[in-house]
């Protein structure tokens, strides 16, 4: 009784007051597992960014500039060949890890369950997203003669689904010994009041905090020390819905080596001012991603004396990483971006309410947020054809069909 009175208590400090009369009507078990639930909860800190919903993102105080990068195009022949004997030796070594971010589901695409269980329909047969990334992998680690480590970071949602597709697939032949999935970190989602939404299940519903939350579910899970254990050096993370993802990249891997980096990046050129991608630049002398939602439409627009976007630089999930950065990010607050979303929810009554507009706002932190902990961080300028064919949308752009052609225009220039 004195653990529901705590949790009483510290609901009515945060105005939760429709979650006290729900642990009122459940039985013991639920009541017992919804405090449970609620004693993991950071209610001052679901408080405040509830206020920070009201705020609007400004950085007129802050001097943004355009950042620097190498063209992967414009390399010479001995740079090319500096930097990618660099990233060999690294990877032969065994010195390098990849990540997979795949906690997401297909639903935008029109498919039931792990994004990466989406087939693409690419040469007739079809390929999943998983079974692509891992032929990059198995290709490099023939190249490289090594088994690079890979570790997958799904979400509470598609966690047990996605372990069960690997293991009916028998991993599409990866060596299960250099394969570890972790779990990541979940918020509560909260209403236009502040109030936290309950789920079907009477608990609160949670949703995955972002791909920010990738460093500390890292690091919690137990990825990290296992990472330290094998003796990892660098680190690529990297998405599951790009199917020209480039997982061991030498040329990136050098030039991040080279030039004395904590933090590397691919980069292509964007499509169009508007196009939905986040871009670099240097924020107050920091490497910054400034997301396509929150960049200001003059910045967008601005060109430079060359006629070229001066922010055109995309950011496209393409990120190495030393070991001491990972583990530096990990044990960094990073801050949170609100999400404006259509969530069902039980009322008062117990009755599932499905709305029809957004009603609710879920928090992410963004991966690149953690750029801004260091003083430098080195960008090689891919080219869109050989490196970025995400799919996101059912139809139109980013879609299924202009991944296909992407993929299969890459495969047939290799023949």
């Amino acid at each position: 009784m004195d653990k529901m009175q705590d949790t009483i208590d510290i609901l009515k400090q945060y105005n939760q007051d429709h979650v006290i009369k729900l642990l009122k009507k459940l039985d013991e078990n639920k009541r017992e597992e919804l405090i449970k639930q609620i004693e993991n909860i950071d209610l001052h800190q679901i408080a405040e960014l509830y206020e920070n919903t009201k705020k609007e993102i400004e950085f007129k105080e802050s001097k943004i500039e355009p950042i620097k990068y190498l063209d992967k195009e414009t390399l010479t022949e001995k740079q090319r060949k500096r930097y990618d004997e660099l990233g060999e030796k690294i990877i032969r070594n065994g010195k390098y890890a990849v990540v997979t971010m795949a906690g997401g589901q297909g639903t935008r695409l029109g498919h039931t369950g792990p994004k990466g269980t989406f087939k693409l329909d690419v040469y007739g047969k079809g390929k999943y997203l998983f079974e692509i990334l891992i032929e990059n992998l198995k290709e490099a680690n023939q190249k490289y003669e090594t088994t690079i480590p890979w570790y997958i970071m799904t979400s509470k949602e598609n966690n047990e689904e996605t372990v069960k597709f690997l293991k009916k697939h028998k991993y599409f032949g990866y060596d299960k010994n250099y394969i570890t999935i972790f779990t990541q970190s979940e918020l509560p989602l909260i209403d236009i009041n502040g109030k936290l939404l309950i789920g079907k299940n009477f608990k609160i519903k949670e949703a995955s905090d972002g791909n920010g939350g990738t460093y500390s579910s890292l690091r919690a899970s137990g990825a990290l020390a296992d990472m330290k254990e094998r003796g990892i050096q660098w680190v690529f993370i990297g998405a599951i819905d790009n199917a020209l993802l480039k997982m061991a990249d030498v040329t990136l891997l050098g030039m991040a080596k080279e030039k004395k980096v904590q933090i590397a990046s691919k980069s292509v050129v964007k499509a169009n001012p508007h196009e939905k991608v986040g871009v670099f630049c240097k924020m107050n002398g920091h490497p910054k991603v400034i997301e396509y939602a929150e960049l200001p439409e003059k910045m967008a627009e601005e060109v430079d004396k060359k006629g070229q976007l001066k922010y055109g630089e995309s950011h496209i999930m393409c990120n190495l990483y030393t070991i001491e950065a990972i583990e530096k990010i990990s044990q960094e607050p990073l801050m949170y971006h609100c999400a404006f979303k259509k969530n069902s929810y039980i009322d008062e009554d117990g009755k599932e309410i499905i709305p029809e507009e957004p009603n609710s706002y879920k928090f992410e932190s963004f991966i690149f947020d953690a750029f801004e902990f260091f003083d430098d961080i080195a960008i090689l300028r891919g080219k869109r054809e050989d490196d970025f064919a995400p799919i996101k949308n059912k139809e139109g752009v980013d879609s299924p069909k202009t991944a296909k052609e992407l993929y299969e225009k890459f495969w047939n220039r290799q023949k």
